[in-house]
């Protein structure tokens, strides 16, 4: 077994270790929060300075690297990336407007619950930017303010991306840690998101719910539009569907195996 253990000497200009991977961590948030430089960068930049800094080795920092959820999420966000080339997200979003007659409460309401379930399939972060551009076409169209829908939404994704395994990304690295099963996750978690869910509606409902109004001829111009029309490759619209079961199908029957092997392996 490889000793990743680094003397406190051996840190550059003799700063405590914690000192240094402290700092660095605060500068990374400042950094990220800014959107000035690409996330990613900063986060590669940051490890690799705890690297040279002599803060760990790159064995440790390779060790701590959870090569299953990078590949998981992966996958996921390659399917998705393909998937809503054929405009599945736009009509699922255009027919639940639909589907409430237009009226604004029944949009937020239907849109919560299209979010929440596209995020215990899908990766959450992916389903909300995915949901809010046609969110925010709909209530210009209804000239209301897309705040409180925005809010539902991501309110919704959290909660719908924790009844599943692939869900969240600390979901990922809980079941790969522990070797929890994409099962394990959805029947012990998924009633009581079904019940949370509805829950968390309620304050939303007081808070803005009463005072989503819009004029009938708006309501009328969302009406108007055809959900079949955001459909722009039927061909890749049912590949990727298909691609998308299998994937889950997948996960339901056979992840119990995957995690005895990984564990066993390790």
């Amino acid at each position: 077994m490889v000793d990743h253990h680094v003397d406190k000497m051996a840190v550059v200009f003799g700063w405590d270790p914690q000192w240094f991977a402290g700092i660095l961590f605060v500068l990374s948030y400042l950094l990220i929060m800014s959107d000035r430089i690409n996330r990613a960068i900063v986060s590669l930049s940051a490890a690799g300075l705890n690297i040279l800094g002599g803060v760990l080795t790159q064995d440790a920092a390779i060790d701590g690297i959870d090569f299953n959820t990078i590949g998981l999420l992966t996958g996921m966000m390659i399917i998705v990336a393909i998937t809503r080339r054929s405009g599945v997200f736009q009509f699922l979003a255009i027919w639940s407007a639909k589907l409430a007659r237009a009226n604004p409460w029944g949009i937020l309401v239907m849109l919560s619950l299209v979010t929440a379930v596209l995020s215990a399939l899908l990766d959450n972060v992916t389903t909300v930017l995915l949901i809010a551009p046609v969110s925010l076409l709909i209530t210009d169209e209804l000239e209301i303010e897309p705040y409180p829908y925005l809010f539902a939404e991501i309110f919704a994704a959290n909660i719908g991306g924790a009844a599943t395994l692939i869900g969240d990304p600390p979901n990922i690295m809980i079941g790969s840690a522990v070797g929890l099963t994409f099962n394990d996750f959805l029947f012990n978690l998924g009633p009581i998101i079904a019940i949370i869910l509805p829950a968390i509606l309620i304050p939303i409902y007081l808070i803005w719910g009463r005072s989503l109004k819009t004029t009938p001829e708006n309501r009328q111009r969302v009406m108007n539009y055809r959900e079949s029309d955001a459909i722009t490759d039927k061909r890749l619209l049912w590949l990727s569907l298909f691609v998308l079961t299998l994937v889950i199908a997948g996960f339901a029957l056979c992840l119990a195996n995957v995690n005895y092997l990984l564990n066993t392996e390790s």
